[in-house]
């Protein structure tokens, strides 16, 4: 039938539309378990094993017989098919079981789309899709297929301000953006954050960056970019502040090691891009909800030149092998390091 955006996906379900073959897939995991709740919600009662079937990588093999099987006492059946592998790519040794299954599941597709449409609501959910595969191809073509992407800045802004309403509650469109630089892009994270800041401000109330501040709970890359401010402010004992709290919040050593040294390598990126006139965005592969980083990225690039980066990347790559074979402690090794940059 056609790709389907979010919004557009949204809007035919809010209107009460259903079809019989949908395809879901992408990294917006909240975003596609709401719609597939709005789907249940829609075909209304759902007995297991009556007219509610879910299928997953263990019985799959059963999927043709329950499309087949009359959904007794009920017009139609619902029938879940989530993570079965069927649509992703065939890895280098192939599975000639589930090809065989793809094929056969995508012949009689095709050849029963008309009892499809008359007895079956089917709902697919892959992590990821080869879109050249037969199966794909033919869902498309007569099903729905929605990627849930991220999403961008401006399209959570605007769900969360959705939400804010709902609740009586004034933020401006600035204060979003900060809570997603500070809580990162993930829906469901971002939903837990609002509702948290909606609870203290109440009805009538109004967001703003200091409760953000006081209430919500960051990512560790918006933390690593508050500790590079100090680091090129030369700001030793805020830097060293920054990364105790880190260790504070129970954030292992290792996993703030790695995400010191990606940031920094980000901002190597950056300098090198900006040296050479090249597109910043595409040199940090950023994706089309990160775009907001481009210019976070390059204004802590300015406060390092392309020696000083390099010989940063590389105390933080000795550190890590230090720490393995255990020649220094993780931790003192960090804070030596942020107080030689600093200096």
């Amino acid at each position: 039938m056609y790709m389907l955006t979010i919004e557009k996906l949204e809007k035919d379900l809010d209107a009460g539309s259903l079809k019989s073959i949908y395809l879901f897939y992408g990294e917006e995991l909240f975003l596609l378990e709401s719609s597939v709740k709005k789907i249940k919600k829609l075909f209304g009662e759902c007995i297991k094993g009556i007219n509610y079937i879910t299928i997953d990588d263990t019985n799959l093999n059963e999927l043709l017989s329950n499309i087949e099987t009359p959904a007794f006492g009920y017009d139609k059946k619902l029938i879940i098919i989530k993570n079965t592998g069927l649509l992703k790519k065939d890895g280098k040794r192939k599975n000639i079981e589930l090809t065989n299954q793809r094929e056969k599941i995508n012949s009689y597709i095709q050849e029963n789309i008309s009892s499809i449409n008359e007895h079956i609501i089917m709902v697919v959910l892959e992590e990821d899709v080869n879109t050249k595969l037969e199966l794909y191809k033919t869902i498309e073509k007569i099903g729905c297929v929605c990627k849930f992407d991220y999403q961008k800045p401006a399209q959570l802004i605007g769900k969360l301000k959705n939400i804010c309403k709902a609740y009586k509650v004034t933020v401006e469109n600035s204060i979003l953006q900060y809570l997603i630089e500070c809580c990162g892009t993930n829906m469901q994270d971002l939903i837990n954050e609002i509702r948290k800041l909606i609870e203290y401000v109440g009805e009538n109330g109004t967001i703003n960056r200091e409760d953000i501040d006081k209430l919500t709970t960051r990512n560790i890359e918006s933390i690593i970019f508050d500790l590079t401010d100090n680091l090129g402010r030369k700001r030793t004992k805020e830097a060293l502040e920054v990364l105790n709290n880190l260790i504070y919040t129970k954030e292992p050593l290792q996993k703030i090691l790695i995400t010191l040294y990606n940031h920094f390598k980000k901002i190597y990126f950056t300098k090198l891009a900006i040296q050479y006139n090249k597109d910043i965005a595409s040199s940090l592969d950023l994706k089309a909800n990160q775009m907001f980083l481009v210019n976070k990225y390059k204004a802590q690039a300015n406060f390092f030149n392309v020696e000083e980066l390099n010989i940063l990347l590389q105390k933080l790559r000795d550190l890590d092998y230090q720490y393995k074979i255990g020649e220094i402690d993780l931790q003192i090794g960090l804070e030596t390091i942020l107080c030689t940059c600093c200096s």
